[in-house]
Order: C-alpha cells, then sequence, then structure tokens
C-alpha cells in the first residue's frame, strides 16, 4: 500500500492551532509525572496517609526533607514544560535559561506555600466530618472522600494558577474530574471549611466564588446562564460568568445555580432547583410540590 498521499494531506497543516511545535528538546507536561507529584503533595500534607505508610515520628523530618528535595526538581521540569507550551521564545541559549529559571522560582513558590495549603486542607477535614454522620474519624474522610480528594487536588491546582503556571492546573483538575467525577475549574476560589458531600456530578466553573463553610451535595453546578459572542460567533473569554456563594451557604443535590448571581450567607438551596436570580442571606429555597391529581389514595405531582 502506498500511503504517500495520505501523509502529504496530514502533513500540510493550514492552521497553526492545530499543531505544537514548542521549544526544542522540551516535552509536554507528563500526566504521569504529574500525578506522582500529586502523590508527593498529599503524602506531604497528610504524612502517613499517603506515600509510605508507616512512619516513624524520629524520622519524619528526614522524610520530609527528602520529599520536599525529590518534588522541587519534579515540579520544575514540569512547570518548565508548561512555560515552554506557551512560549514564543526564540530558543536561544538565553530564552531558555530565562524559562528554567522561572520555573525553578516558581517550583520554589509552590513549596513554600504547602503548609498554608495543609492549613487550609485540615478546615475541610474537620467540616467534612462535622458534616457527615456517617464519617467515624477524619482518617476515614483523608483516606476515604472522593470530596477530600477532589478539593486537595483543587487546592494544588489553584496555587499553580495563582502561580501563572501554564497548562499544569488544568490537567490536575481535569485529573481529579476523571478520579473523583468532581470538576472544579483550577480558576475557582474557594473559602475555607469546604464540603462536597457525596461528589459525584459536582461542576464549579471557573470565576465561581465560594466562601467559608460552604457545603456542596453530589449534582450540584454552579455555572454560566448564557455567554456573550464576538463578532465572529466565539464567545468572549475572560468575563465573570458563574456564581458567588456567601459563608455558610448548603447547596442540596443536583441545584443549578447560574449566572453571576450572589447566594447570601447562610442561604439554603433546596434539591433540584434551578436559580439564575440572588438569594438573600439566610433564605431558605426549596420546591413547592402541586398536587395534580388523586388516584385511589395516590398523589400525582
Amino acid at each position: 500500500m502506498n500511503f504517500s498521499e495520505t501523509v502529504k494531506s496530514l502533513s500540510s497543516l493550514n492552521d497553526s492551532s492545530f499543531y505544537h511545535y514548542g521549544v526544542e528538546s522540551i516535552p509536554f507536561p507528563s500526566v504521569m509525572e504529574l500525578k506522582e507529584i500529586v502523590e508527593i503533595c498529599r503524602s506531604l500534607l497528610f504524612p502517613g496517609y499517603f506515600g509510605k505508610s508507616i512512619i516513624d515520628k524520629d524520622a519524619l523530618l528526614y522524610h520530609v526533607g527528602a520529599n520536599v528535595d525529590r518534588l522541587y526538581e519534579k515540579v520544575a521540569k514540569q512547570i518548565l514544560a508548561g512555560l515552554a507550551f506557551t512560549s514564543e521564545d526564540c530558543g536561544c541559549s538565553e530564552c531558555r535559561q530565562m524559562l528554567n529559571e522561572a520555573a525553578h522560582e516558581k517550583s520554589a513558590a509552590f513549596i513554600e506555600s504547602l503548609p498554608q495549603l495543609r492549613e487550609l486542607l485540615e478546615t475541610d477535614v474537620v467540616a467534612h466530618y462535622r458534616n457527615d454522620p456517617a464519617a467515624h474519624n477524619a482518617g476515614e474522610v483523608i483516606l476515604c472522600y472522593p470530596g477530600l480528594r477532589a478539593i486537595c487536588s483543587h487546592r494544588l491546582a489553584h496555587r499553580f494558577y495563582e502561580l501563572d503556571v501554564p497548562l499544569i492546573p488544568r490537567i490536575i483538575s481535569e485529573m481529579a474530574h476523571g478520579e473523583t467525577c468532581i470538576d472544579i475549574h483550577p480558576a475557582a476560589q474557594i473559602g475555607h471549611s469546604f464540603t462536597i458531600d457525596h461528589g459525584t456530578g459536582v461542576v464549579i466553573g471557573a470565576t465561581a466564588i465560594l466562601g467559608h463553610n460552604v457545603t456542596l451535595y453530589q449534582g450540584v453546578t454552579l455555572g454560566a446562564r448564557n455567554f456573550p459572542q464576538e463578532e465572529d460567533g466565539s464567545l468572549v473569554k475572560g468575563i465573570a460568568r458563574h456564581p458567588i456563594l456567601g459563608n455558610g451557604v448548603v447547596v442540596y443535590a443536583n441545584a443549578t445555580i447560574l449566572g453571576r448571581v450572589r447566594i447570601g450567607d447562610d442561604a439554603v438551596i433546596g434539591g433540584n432547583l434551578w436559580i439564575t436570580h440572588d438569594v438573600e442571606a439566610g433564605a431558605k429555597m426549596f420546591f413547592k410540590k402541586k398536587v395534580l391529581a388523586e388516584v385511589d389514595g395516590a398523589l400525582f405531582i
């Protein structure tokens, strides 16, 4: 078989959006490497629960130090790959050195933020335990709860996002999405003591802002209501289009909140509701059943 015409056709790309040369000798960020980075981070954030399962207290300092040193170079290498993915440098040694220095600076900043991330995640663990009567202890939450796992990945991805690292935040968020069925955009801003109960089908959009002590149940969508378009029909990028949830808000299963609406502090949104308007603080929104017919004692709604 002669595939010369097929090869020629596949090699002729008129739109540069569909192929990528990148910076010479620097590959794409590796999904496998990023999975290992997330696992190392989990082992640092929750020693003994992830990574080496039995840790001697006397050796903890060594264990953490070794993992931090290992993490630094791994993260720097992946950040370099992310920077190269969006870089338009000429490939000269000076540009390469600038990318490498930026990657190592961002890697150091990421690692130095891990203690603060742990403090945040500890509040998330406590919130899950307090909000779920089925939880026996904090360890069960850390090991077993998909909501906590997704939140952990989000807080890592969001930190990379804050450091202006290309591509990597989205890869980490999509890894968590595939693992937990919880879809949180890395740009979403989430306060402390966050709970996702059960979790399957939860979606949190990029410009969503969640206050402290927020609880979401399975199937909740914090999405956009409509999308303004450019002249060519493409959607306008970068506008605030997702909900803002105040402190102490609870949103029950399969509720959908769309647009840049504000849900006031301590409001409760009942299951299966469709919300496209502001909700005042302390309000309780529930679906009110309307009986349409009664046949032989059975109610049809």
